[in-house]
């Protein structure tokens, strides 16, 4: 796990300067060491953090054993030791030994044997660049899901890239601009959906993608597609189903517990995180670190249930119970660690328990993809209330009833109801599942001079657009819920530019790698094609509550869903209402000049009547502020 950065310009607009300057915005992803690489028209960077061979035969950019071939790399590489081993074996032509026992060296060594067709063989995380000195051709990859980031800049002449987004913003002679089509976006989903970025001439490279780079430009390539996974063939037997995916699931923390420096899970006490933990403790040949938050207020405290299910698999438990002063002090931190505006709350838990495990741990097991894979979301609930034709058609009437209730439990019902049209379904039902700004909404919040009608519609509609092109389901000879359809969305845009952007960069800001099991993509190959009616049989995530409670009793999880939330609202009407006081003023408003200060007063009046639920339309417009004035002022 590191910190990667570099550049490839045919006019030579950088320098070894540069190549130091982004280094040194990276220090936190790879406080171990920091080394470069130069040539001609290339430089590289690379901020190593030591998860496997803490020897300096580890140390990148590493260069290839025929000295053709140089590497820098952020990740793991979960199956490295078996390609290792084919490499090694008398079939192989290579037949050569390794300098090291790491898997960065495996990568490109498999790189220089096969060339680009080698990536189909990794089980990992990563996002990597590879350049070829003999051709002068830059190659970087990207993992299948997305749980490693990659940005790059990229204007027809001069190419830049980095882990992080604020690698490539040190560089101030880029003199980065808004992209404003990045806004509608943000404040319709709480993030910037791939390939698009905030800035103008800077993108993130997709998950299942490479490019490659060299005098004659740039060209993208996509290895692996989700679509390409789903099968006309779904596993509809139980038992077939529960087995298939418990060995997958097992084979994948097996691997994912490989580690040289210590290790802990991250342990909410939910089905997902439970179930890795409940492997873990199994797996490991030593007693396992969990790691919880609480809060004070027990309504939002789960840790009770954590420190339960920590004691039942015997577990060397730390949690930390969260106090408002902690959300406050975490603030800049939580400005600093998100490049982009961060509409997901949940980043700030996300740094406290990541500054929590650094004390214990330098690598994390979590329970990302569980519910995207196995339906846990209400959103899903609420694709398949949609698919009734009588309740879709009349939606705006019982949006229209529902919006008479004064509660505000009624009034978040009434604003999922209001969907646009059916180019806007999927993300619509996102949208307003997180209480955000629908696409109805936004034309008019919006400062009506910075966006045009076109650009709106193109921008909002964007997430549905792709994703209505990238799978034809019509073309299926396989009918597909409404949930999986849903499911699939969110796997596709918010899963890689929100909970995967959002652990990563907590995470990372804290020296701490975080590996997600349920993201193996054999696991995720075969959960796609179980059946969507197993997966909702009598619950939500049956079939992982069913495996679950093979290990753990099923009355430690009889209660209410409730996810990694802060009390949010609560604290934004009492101890951080300043946050509304400083960043939604008449003047910040006016002074960032993104957003209509009409619009804001009226939200904000509302919000303080008693319409809670508004809080997340506030937190979206207060973190677009503070981010306005730390980048474009």
């Amino acid at each position: 796990m590191c910190g990667i950065s570099g550049y490839f310009s045919v006019k030579k607009s950088f320098d070894e300067k540069d190549a130091h300057t982004m280094a040194d915005a990276l220090n936190h992803r790879g406080p171990d060491s920091k080394n470069f690489f130069f040539h001609n028209y290339l430089g590289f960077a690379h901020n190593r953090l030591k998860i496997i061979d803490l020897s300096e035969r580890g140390k990148q950019p590493m260069h290839s054993a025929n000295d053709r071939f140089v590497i820098i790399y952020n990740g793991e590489i979960y199956n490295y030791n078996e390609i290792a081993s084919q490499l090694k074996s008398k079939e192989s032509s290579a037949g050569f030994n390794f300098n090291s026992s790491t898997d960065t060296e495996v990568i490109l060594e498999t790189f220089a044997l096969y060339g680009t067709p080698f990536i189909e063989q990794l089980n990992g995380m990563f996002a990597f660049a590879i350049y070829d000195k003999k051709l002068e051709e830059l190659y970087i990859y990207r993992d299948r899901v997305g749980i490693k980031p990659l940005y790059y800049y990229w204007d027809g002449a001069d190419f830049v890239f980095a882990s992080e987004l604020k690698a490539i913003k040190a560089l101030t002679k880029l003199n980065l601009k808004l992209n404003y089509g990045a806004i509608p976006q943000y404040l319709n989903l709480g993030y910037i959906p791939s390939p698009h970025s905030i800035f103008q001439n800077v993108y993130k490279l997709e998950p299942g993608c490479f490019l490659k780079i060299n005098k004659n430009g740039i060209c993208k390539s996509k290895y692996w597609a989700l679509n390409n996974a789903l099968s006309d063939k779904v596993i509809e037997d139980e038992k077939k189903a529960m087995v298939l995916i418990s060995e997958l699931l097992t084979s994948s923390v097996q691997y994912q517990l490989k580690s040289d420096v210590p290790f802990g899970v991250f342990l909410s006490g939910g089905i997902d995180s439970s179930l890795i933990a409940a492997n873990a403790a199994k797996l490991s040949g030593t007693r396992i670190n969990t790691f919880s938050l609480g809060f004070e207020n027990e309504k939002y405290n789960e840790a009770i249930y954590s420190r339960k299910i920590a004691d039942y698999l015997n577990t060397n438990h730390n949690e930390f119970i969260v106090k408002v002063d902690d959300a406050i002090g975490i603030l800049d931190t939580f400005s600093i660690a998100y490049d982009e505006p961060m509409g997901d709350s949940s980043g700030i838990p996300t740094l406290l328990l990541s500054k929590l495990v650094k004390q214990y741990a330098t690598v994390t097991l979590s329970g990302e993809g569980g519910d995207e894979l196995f339906h846990g979301y209400g959103a899903y609930k609420w694709a398949k209330r949609f698919d009734d034709g009588f309740v879709y058609y009349n939606r705006f009437l019982i949006s229209k009833i529902l919006n008479s209730f004064s509660d505000s439990r009624h009034k978040r019902a009434a604003s999922l109801f209001q969907i646009p049209n059916k180019e806007y379904f999927y993300s619509h039902i996102y949208s307003q599942e997180q209480y955000y700004f629908s696409a109805n909404e936004i034309p008019s919040l919006l400062a009506k001079d910075s966006f045009s009608k076109s650009l709106l519609n193109e921008s909002i509609k964007y997430t549905d657009t792709v994703f209505n092109s990238n799978f034809n389901f019509s073309e299926k000879r396989r009918k597909f819920s409404p949930q999986e359809k849903q499911a699939l969305y969110d796997v596709s845009f918010s899963l890689p530019d929100n909970l995967l952007s959002k652990v990563d960069g907590g995470s990372m800001t804290y020296s701490v790698e975080t590996r997600t099991p349920y993201l193996d993509h054999r696991l995720i190959e075969k959960a796609v094609n179980v059946s969507s009616a197993l997966k909702n049989k009598k619950a939500t995530k049956y079939i992982l509550k069913e495996i679950l409670f093979q290990q753990i009793p099923a009355s430690y999880f009889n209660r209410p869903k409730k996810g990694f939330s802060i009390p949010l609202h609560l604290w934004m009407k009492n101890e951080m209402y300043f946050l509304i006081s400083d960043f939604l003023s008449q003047d910040m408003v006016d002074k960032v000049g993104l957003v209509n200060a009409e619009q804001v007063k009226e939200l904000v009046f509302r919000f303080n009547k008693g319409e809670d639920y508004l809080y997340q339309r506030l937190w979206l417009l207060i973190n677009l502020h503070r981010w306005a004035i730390k980048n474009m002022f």
